[in-house]
C-alpha cells in the first residue's frame, strides 16, 4: 500500500467498533470511530475519510439517511452500510441511496476486508440520480445466507437495466424477484407485464409476444397488441421460458439481438423497449443439450443469473415466512394466529416440495380450520401428515440427513456382510458425502470458492485441497 488510506467507522456498538477497528488497523489503516452520525457527517463535512462504514440504527439518526447527504458533499467518498435489519428492502435502499457494498450483520471480517480493498481500489462513479421509493414492503423475506446474497444481488441490478435470468424449483418465488426488479428499478414508472409460457397453447405464443395484424390468421379480425407493447417502457417477466417452442425462440432471439420486432403479419418494426426477466424451474443447459432449447438465446436471456434457493435449504426463514403468511391470512379476513415454538420446529423438519407456497398454503388451512389462538405441534403434524406419507416401500420425505446416510448404510453393510472385508470405509463415507457437499456449495456462491469456504466453515486453502483430492473442478474464485 503506496500511502495510508483512512477509514471512518460508524457504529453504535462498541464491541463492533472494537473488533472492526483492530482488524482494519492489523491491514493498515488509518481508523476512526464513533457511535455517532453526527460526529460522522462532521468528519465527512471536514474531508475526512477514504471510506466510511456505517451502521444503519444509532441514536441520533438512521445511516441511510445520511447517504444522500455525503454524496452530494463527497461524491467520490465510497461508503459501505452495514446493518443487522437484514431485509430486502435494507439492502435495496442501500444501493439507491448509493452505497458501494451492503453487508448484512454478523459478516465475515475477511468479506469486509475484501470489500474495503476493492472498494479503495475501484474508480468512484457519477451520484445516481435519487429516486422516489416505493412504498414499504416486503416482496422477500429470510435472513439465511443464501437469500442475503439475494437481496445484494437484486439491490446493485435495480441501478442497472439488464436482463435476468431467475431459476429455481416451483413456488420458490420466481415472479417476487421480476416484480421486485421492476418496483425498485429504473422502470418502476413503467408498466410490469407477466406472460407464462406453459399456459400459452404453442400456435399462439408468438401472437401473445408480439401482437398481430388484423387478417395475419384465420380469427384475426383486429389488430392485436402483444405483450412486448404492452409492457413498452416497463418490464417484460417470461415465465417458465424453457416451455418456449423452438420457432418462438429463434423470434425471441432476433429481438433481443436487433432491439426492435414485427408484430404477426407485420412488417413494420416497433422499438423493444422493456427490461427482460425471465424465470424456469427446468435446467437449461439440459435443454440445451437435448436440443430443446437455443444455446445462443440461453446467453441472451442468462446475462445475471439468480438462483432461488428451495425451502429446504433455508429452513432458519421459515418462522418468519410463517408469520408473514399468518398475518396475509388474517388481512384477508381469517381469524389471527400463532405458532408455539414447538409447532415452528415441527415446520423446519418437513421437506417443502411445494415451497414457499406450499407453506403459505398451510398457514391459511392453520388460520381457517383450527379454532385456538396459539397452534400447536400436533395440529401441524396432523397437517403435513398426509403430504409425509411415503410411497410403498419409500422412505419418509421428512427424514434426517442422518437417517438417510444410516438407511443407506444398512443396505451397503448387509451387502457386504459375507463377502470380503470392506477397505478404508470412513474415509469412503467421507467422500461421498463430501463431494455433494462441495459441489452443492460451489453451486450456492456460483464458484466463490472464498465464500463457499465461509459457508462450510473452512480454509479455502483446506477447501481447494479437498476438491483435488475429490477430483473436482476448482474454479477461479470470483470478485
Amino acid at each position: 500500500m503506496s500511502e495510508t488510506r483512512s477509514i471512518l467507522i460508524a457504529d453504535d456498538d462498541r464491541a463492533i467498533r472494537t473488533v472492526l477497528s483492530q482488524a482494519l488497523s492489523r491491514a493498515g489503516y488509518t481508523v476512526r470511530a464513533t457511535s455517532s452520525a453526527s460526529t460522522l457527517w462532521r468528519w465527512v463535512e471536514d474531508g475526512e475519510g477514504d471510506l466510511v462504514i456505517t451502521d444503519v440504527v444509532m441514536p441520533d439518526e438512521n445511516g441511510l439517511d445520511l447517504l444522500p447527504r455525503m454524496r452530494r458533499v463527497r461524491p467520490d467518498l465510497r461508503v459501505v452500510v452495514m446493518s443487522a435489519q437484514s431485509t430486502f428492502t435494507t439492502a435495496v435502499k442501500a444501493a439507491q441511496r448509493g452505497a458501494f457494498e451492503y453487508l448484512p450483520k454478523p459478516f465475515d471480517l475477511k468479506e469486509l476486508l475484501a470489500v474495503v480493498e476493492r472498494a479503495l481500489a475501484r474508480p468512484a462513479t457519477a451520484p445516481a440520480e435519487e429516486e422516489a421509493e416505493p412504498g414499504e414492503r416486503l416482496p422477500l423475506i429470510g435472513r439465511s445466507p443464501a437469500m442475503q446474497e439475494i437481496y445484494r444481488t437484486v439491490a446493485r441490478l435495480t441501478t442497472a437495466d439488464l436482463t435476468v435470468m431467475v431459476t429455481g424449483e416451483s413456488g420458490t418465488g420466481k415472479e417476487l424477484i421480476a416484480r421486485a426488479l421492476h418496483d425498485y428499478g429504473k422502470r418502476r414508472q413503467g408498466p410490469f407485464v407477466a406472460i407464462n409460457m406453459a399456459a400459452i397453447p404453442r400456435e399462439l405464443i408468438e401472437s401473445e409476444l408480439f401482437g398481430h395484424e388484423r387478417g395475419a390468421f384465420t380469427g384475426a379480425l383486429t389488430r392485436g397488441i402483444g405483450r412486448f407493447e404492452q409492457a413498452a417502457g416497463g418490464t417484460l417477466f417470461l415465465d417458465e421460458i424453457g416451455d418456449m417452442p423452438a420457432e418462438a425462440q429463434t423470434r425471441l432471439l432476433r429481438v433481443l439481438q436487433e432491439g426492435e420486432f414485427t408484430t404477426v403479419g407485420g412488417r413494420t418494426p416497433i422499438k423493444a423497449n422493456v427490461r427482460i426477466v425471465a424465470a424456469t424451474h427446468r435446467d437449461l443447459r439440459a435443454s440445451i443439450r437435448a436440443g430443446l432449447f437455443r444455446e445462443d438465446l440461453f446467453y441472451r436471456l442468462n446475462v445475471v443469473p439468480i438462483r432461488l434457493p428451495p425451502l429446504r435449504e433455508r429452513t432458519e426463514d421459515i418462522p418468519l415466512l410463517a408469520r408473514h403468511f399468518l398475518e396475509r391470512a388474517r388481512a384477508a379476513g381469517l381469524p389471527a394466529k400463532t405458532l408455539s415454538p414447538e409447532a415452528l420446529e415441527r415446520l423446519k423438519r418437513h421437506s417443502w416440495p411445494g415451497n414457499a407456497r406450499e407453506l403459505e398454503n398451510l398457514m391459511r388451512r392453520l388460520a381457517a380450520l383450527y379454532p385456538q389462538e396459539v397452534i400447536g405441534e400436533e395440529a401441524v403434524a396432523a397437517e403435513l401428515a398426509e403430504a409425509e406419507a411415503p410411497a410403498e416401500g419409500a422412505p419418509r420425505s421428512a427424514e434426517t440427513l442422518e437417517q438417510a446416510v444410516e438407511r443407506h448404510l444398512k443396505v451397503f453393510l448387509a451387502a457386504h456382510k459375507d463377502g470380503m472385508p470392506i477397505r478404508d470405509l470412513h474415509e469412503r463415507v467421507i467422500s461421498e458425502v463430501e463431494r455433494p457437499l462441495l459441489r452443492l456449495a460451489l453451486s450456492a456462491t456460483r464458484g466463490n470458492q472464498i465464500k463457499a469456504a465461509a459457508l462450510l466453515g473452512l480454509n479455502r486453502n483446506t477447501l481447494r485441497k479437498k476438491l483435488r483430492d475429490l477430483d473436482l473442478p476448482v474454479v477461479r474464485g470470483l470478485s
